[in-house]
């Protein structure tokens, strides 16, 4: 599976290769970042002096609203979200659901929703950036999100965050006291850098992407990619450059590390397990879990799933363990 996907990534990115960043380009992105942290970076519209006004539209289980990163591709301005209510509607917890890179289907998403709706929590199945509403036309769904255009990658990056925060208020503001997030892949990742930025009541997170540079200029799903860059003159150590914004090994989560469950695919090229060990021990001692796939497989989530049960009262992983015992 991780062949054919890593296959496919590559026809893409060959596909997308006119919109390759050029080192002087890169490089005056990387000056201005140089002078911004994460609360900057990431701002909220508050946060940044901008209109605190989001416009959110609520239309039976759909939630927009205007994305407060707007590009170039109009398709992509407008945040969506799908919303999976539980019979509890009232004050119910809030679980964040993020899609992977690429997602093909919602369809194994809404069965993971209803698995969770039926535990008295509301779902809420965020459209991460060129993805499914969002594509624009004449794109593969979710194929601008990663390409040899890095400031657009770190902007897709940035959007994505930005909006997850934006959810995590949303949900809170209507009546979750409890906000948890379940993210796969680059989804995982998102998830990863907001953690430093707002914290949860859980989250777990499948194979996230922990050293870009690696993910950029080793991995197999990037081959042609870092072709195009180093044809541009840029190495893996322009990515360094950006590593306090885009690596979630450069900051500690707001959430317990005992609230936080890493899973890590023996097999994965991607997101190796040596660099999710690491984050594990950077986070404080994150949980880790490790399954027998690739990147790209099904026993991650099996893993999420179980591990979830851990989470869903109250009690920390290791008063539930004792309180079984």
């Amino acid at each position: 599976m991780d062949s054919i996907m890593c296959a496919m990534m590559n026809a893409i990115q060959w596909h997308l290769r006119r919109g390759a960043v050029t080192r002087e380009q890169l490089e005056r992105y990387l000056d201005d970042c140089s002078k911004l942290d994460r609360s900057s970076y990431y701002a909220l519209p508050c946060e940044s002096g901008e209109s605190t006004d989001s416009k959110w539209h609520r239309q039976s289980n759909q939630l927009t609203w205007k994305s407060p990163r707007q590009g170039p591709h109009p398709e992509n301005n407008t945040a969506k979200a799908v919303i999976y209510e539980t019979d509890k509607i009232r004050d119910a917890p809030s679980l964040i659901l993020l899609h992977s890179l690429m997602s093909a289907s919602a369809i194994g998403y809404r069965r993971i929703a209803e698995r969770f709706n039926a535990r008295g929590w509301r779902v809420i199945f965020p459209h991460l950036p060129y993805h499914y509403s969002r594509r624009p036309r004449g794109h593969a769904n979710g194929s601008l999100t990663i390409t040899s255009n890095l400031i657009g990658n770190a902007e897709s990056l940035r959007q994505s965050v930005v909006e997850l925060r934006q959810l995590i208020g949303w949900s809170r503001r209507n009546g979750s006291e409890r906000v948890a997030i379940l993210g796969t892949s680059y989804g995982a990742w998102v998830g990863a850098i907001t953690l430093s930025l707002e914290q949860t009541d859980f989250s777990i997170l499948l194979q996230p992407v922990t050293d870009v540079g690696h993910a950029t200029f080793a991995s197999p799903a990037s081959t042609v990619m870092a072709s195009l860059l180093r044809k541009n003159g840029i190495l893996r150590e322009h990515l360094d450059r950006h590593a306090h914004l885009s690596s979630p090994l450069h900051a500690r989560p707001l959430t317990a590390p005992d609230r936080i469950t890493i899973i890590a695919g023996t097999y994965d090229r991607l997101s190796p397990p040596d660099t999710l060990k690491t984050l594990c021990k950077n986070w404080g001692g994150a949980r880790y879990r490790e399954v027998a796939q690739g990147h790209f497989g099904y026993l991650a989530m099996g893993a999420a799933l179980e591990e979830s049960e851990l989470f869903l009262d109250k009690m920390s992983p290791s008063d539930r363990s004792e309180a079984l015992r």
